[in-house]
């Protein structure tokens, strides 16, 4: 597959009474746009507001962060099996709003009231100490917000706020079908040179079988109880892997998350330089038992062995037990003669002191940290709130706290924050160990 990725660099957004791109400056209809999402009944109201960087801004009810795209050439189009029919993607043009995204703020209580499955939402801080640890800060950022119906069950709930802000965003990116971009990179897994080692990125994905939704989707499938599975980068960029958008907190990764996978666009970048992109193993993680748990890893180090990897990188979103499953597959790798570097983030504690890691295998010999997730943070008032909340519920180990959204915020960790933890070493980040 061969996939053209045309970049529009977005610089302005102002809400106006068209759709329009030039030279950077993005003109919304916000009318249009809001009418389009009212046209599901789910939907009850609906509003659209720009924020930038730097200004006092708390943005509330977070759920999920996507960047417009379009397709205008091959087969199917962005978010197959949610958008439209579930056509292969990956192939073709698509065109890409980059330095700016669509993020979607939904007033949803849910009827899980208890347990992980439980709906929540994040914030975000446009400026200060909140910003600068979560990438969405710096985007420019159209935020969609939407008042869901009473009483709509969950899977009802991420169906409705999903088609909402993936409808927004594509009709934001049709804006650019007939301009000339300022650059287009492709994507093709060529094979260029034989001497280079074959890489394969293997993304574990935690997937909950008690929730409605199970965490993951493939082309609009909640995966659950399934293997490994074998995926063309290309069509994470176009849409085919999303998430789910009831729980939204640090530890998920968003539908942008998804699209700007940083490990998988790094692979591309060397892909005929240094080595050799095999391709992209999902993997689900989260068996209930040490058996499944085994089963699992064994299956993705075979799958990882059949497309001849020499290497593999290996990374996972959320925490706990799943965690088990990972360190499992590494192993696997490892006696398959796969040599595996773990791309990880450490639950360390708010001081760093405590075991960073809930497994450990001693396969485990090259690991990458992306950081600690469970750091306190003190957040000063806004100025302004976006978004349907005025108050707050923080979820931690202590208890649940309900604060108002216009105060200082005291976080023990980073998880109310979207973007706020690093899952995949997205950040210019380093440090040296002693």
């Amino acid at each position: 597959m061969r996939l053209d990725m045309a970049e529009f660099p977005v610089t302005k957004i102002s809400l106006g009474r068209d759709f329009g791109y030039h030279s950077g400056a993005l003109e919304v209809d916000g009318e249009k746009l809001r009418a389009s999402v009212l046209e599901d009944d789910r939907i009850k109201d609906a509003s659209v507001e720009v924020v930038v960087p730097g200004q006092r801004i708390r943005i509330t009810g977070v759920r999920d962060v996507v960047e417009p795209r379009v397709k205008v050439q091959g087969q199917g189009q962005v978010f197959p099996g949610i958008m439209g029919p579930v056509v292969g993607v990956g192939d073709g043009r698509t065109h890409r709003l980059s330095g700016m995204a669509v993020v979607v703020a939904a007033e949803y209580e849910g009827m899980i009231r208890s347990g992980s499955a439980v709906q929540r939402s994040a914030i975000l801080d446009m400026w200060g100490p909140g910003a600068e640890v979560s990438h969405f800060s710096s985007l420019l950022n159209l935020v969609l917000i939407v008042r869901l119906a009473e009483g709509l069950p969950e899977i009802e709930a991420h169906t409705a706020i999903q088609r909402a802000e993936y409808t927004a965003a594509r009709r934001l990116a049709e804006a650019t079908m007939e301009v000339e971009p300022q650059a287009v990179q492709t994507y093709e897994l060529t094979q260029t040179d034989r001497s280079l080692p074959r890489v394969v990125l293997i993304q574990g994905c935690l997937t909950d079988s008690h929730h409605p939704h199970s965490g993951l989707s493939y082309y609009g499938l909640p995966l659950r109880d399934s293997l490994a599975t074998v995926v063309h980068p290309n069509e994470f960029l176009d849409g085919a892997v999303t998430g789910d958008t009831t729980r939204a907190m640090a530890p998920f990764p968003t539908t942008w998350d998804w699209q700007n996978h940083p490990l998988l666009l790094g692979l591309y970048r060397e892909h005929g330089r240094r080595l050799n992109f095999a391709g992209v193993i999902l993997e689900r993680i989260r068996f209930e038992t040490h058996q499944g748990k085994e089963v699992i890893a064994h299956n993705t180090a075979q799958l990882a062995a059949t497309l001849g990897a020499n290497d593999a990188l290996l990374t996972w979103n959320f925490g706990g037990n799943c965690f088990v499953d990972l360190m499992l597959t590494l192993q696997a790798c490892e006696k398959r003669g796969i040599k595996t570097v773990l791309v990880t983030h450490e639950l360390a504690g708010k001081d760093g002191i405590d075991a960073p890691l809930l497994y450990f295998l001693p396969e485990a010999n090259a690991v990458v940290s992306t950081g600690s997730r469970e750091r306190w943070m003190e957040l000063p008032a806004p100025e302004k709130i976006v978004g349907p909340y005025e108050q707050i519920q923080i979820l931690s180990p202590s208890g649940t706290r309900v604060v108002p959204a216009r105060g200082d915020l005291s976080l023990d960790s980073r998880d109310k924050i979207i973007g706020g933890v690093d899952l995949w070493g997205r950040q210019s980040w380093t440090c040296s160990a002693y």
